[in-house]
């Protein structure tokens, strides 16, 4: 069951819980942000793709896709878990990350995530 505040709770095996839910940003004049909020123990990490294309077929908030063929859903439990676990991977981190910078590596779950249309509007 979801929040008031629409946060959505992830806990994985070893019992380590997240908070997490994706926003779609605009800034006057700036490109299209789509964000992954995970909140861990109060402390919050925000997975950021800035010039983010959304609109044409099937596009919509919370689809990520560069132009290398890494596409992500940030709406699926799956993929969020992947991003998780690459960042556990990589080490503490919190405050704003590059999510194109990790999209290659979670990939792979992403490609599986049901729901992504083929030919997404590509980001950078």
């Amino acid at each position: 069951m979801r929040s008031k505040r629409g946060l959505r709770r992830l806990v994985l095996p070893d019992g380590t819980e997240y908070l997490w839910k994706v926003r779609h940003r605009h800034t006057d004049g700036g490109p299209c942000t789509e964000v992954l909020s995970l909140h861990r123990a109060g402390f919050p990490t925000h997975i950021v793709f800035p010039g983010v294309a959304v609109g044409g077929y099937g596009a919509h908030s919370g689809l990520v896709s560069d132009r290398h063929g890494h596409t992500a859903n940030l709406h699926e439990p799956g993929v969020v878990r992947a991003f998780v676990d690459e960042l556990r991977r990589r080490g503490p981190v919190t405050g704003d990350v590059d999510g194109w910078a990790l999209l290659p590596a979670v990939s792979r779950a992403a490609a599986a995530t049901p729901g992504v249309p083929p030919g997404c509007p590509p980001g950078p």
